[in-house]
């Protein structure tokens, strides 16, 4: 039997193009992108990753003070603590040389594994929001069900089928279904420690296949290394409602990511993307530079540990102007990255769709 749930129609009536704004942690996704996204006409998100309750919320009003449209928030799930002490005590000493380079102690690794998630959800649940996105895991059904009883729209990302179903039972209302593709962290619910973090997961197009049959009915926004609208074309036709795109959005101006981040995202000097753990110890795509190939291959599966063990040094790298010690989060896709007005991108992307469908619908081949 289908799944049945409020979702499709909860979630597609928020936007007007089928374009979501991913949130992307550390900064970029702030009030000024999701308000210009969704003023656009597609959604704009909050990421509250990293940030404490208290400023996740100054974001929330201040996005509301921009603009009238729905919007939504991100929450990072609890880690367990299951990080070997000695392990990250080994990566700080090799560490130690790049400490003494940019001439800034390492940060406490020991800082948490929550992300001040119940203190989150808590204003969450007291002050709505129109829709509240996962990562790292699944809620528990009463998370859920609270949220729906608030009119909040759920969505849990998830890359794989055993994911998804986790999702479906817990009665989240859409899933974003995340390819390896994808720029940032891998959204996996259990980080695998005896994984070295670079394995090869599920392409976007073949895991939104396979997890549509597995959850039909079931809302899907496909989310890795979608940058034009002709791609946006093509996971909707594979079964999403929507396509999540992060990079193509680091570029504008409202984006609050660093400038050398803006820069390197079509910097000839930057040839590719790899998965890595050496800046956060968890999987995550970004653009190859020295500090990844010197200290991937050595970095724990330490997640927020490394983060926090490493943050120090990427911010002194970026105060530096050195993009070699900073973590270039990027999808695969990133050469195609366009520096333009967030509104204006959304516009271009929705004209790029509707041009695609209309090349499909007469059988021209799409430029």
């Amino acid at each position: 039997m289908a799944y049945e749930s409020r979702g499709a129609a909860a979630l597609t009536g928020l936007f007007r193009c089928p374009i979501v704004q991913a949130p992307m942690a550390g900064g970029a996704s702030g009030p000024a992108l999701a308000a210009a996204v969704s003023e656009a006409g597609g959604l704009g998100f909050l990421a509250a990753g990293y940030k404490t309750p208290a400023a996740m919320y100054e974001e929330i009003k201040q996005l509301r003070a921009r603009t009238s449209r729905p919007f939504g928030v991100n929450l990072f799930m609890p880690q367990p603590p299951a990080a070997d002490p000695a392990a990250v005590a080994v990566y700080a000493e090799q560490l130690a040389a790049e400490a003494t380079w940019y001439e800034t102690p390492l940060g406490d690794p020991d800082q948490g594994c929550d992300d001040a998630y119940d203190a989150k959800l808590a204003i969450l649940l007291d002050d709505p929001v129109p829709v509240v996105s996962f990562t790292f895991g699944c809620p528990e059904r009463a998370v859920v069900e609270a949220l729906a009883r608030l009119g909040t729209v759920t969505v849990v990302t998830v890359t794989s089928v055993a994911e998804a179903r986790a999702a479906r039972a817990a009665g989240a209302d859409a899933l974003c279904v995340q390819g390896v593709e994808a720029g940032g962290h891998q959204g996996t619910h259990h980080d695998d420690p005896q994984a070295d973090g670079t394995g090869a997961g599920l392409g976007l197009l073949p895991l939104l296949t396979q997890v549509r049959a597995e959850v039909p009915g079931m809302p899907l926004v496909a989310a890795g290394g979608l940058m034009r609208g002709a791609q946006i074309a093509a996971v909707l036709a594979v079964g999403a409602v929507a396509a999540q795109l992060g990079t193509a959005f680091l570029p504008c101006p409202e984006s609050g990511a660093h400038p050398l981040h803006k820069q390197a995202l079509t910097d000839p000097m930057f040839t590719g993307t790899e998965l890595t753990r050496a800046f956060s110890g968890r999987p995550a795509r970004g653009l190859v530079n020295r500090f990844m190939r010197e200290h991937g291959p050595y970095a724990p599966a330490a997640y927020p540990q490394v983060h926090y063990l490493t943050a120090p040094l990427r911010r002194a790298a970026a105060a530096a102007g050195d993009p070699q010690a900073v973590n270039l989060w990027a999808g695969q896709g990133h050469r195609l990255a366009r520096e333009l007005p967030a509104g204006r991108l959304v516009e271009v992307l929705a004209a790029e769709l509707g041009a695609a469908r209309g090349e499909v619908t007469r059988g021209t081949p799409a430029p």
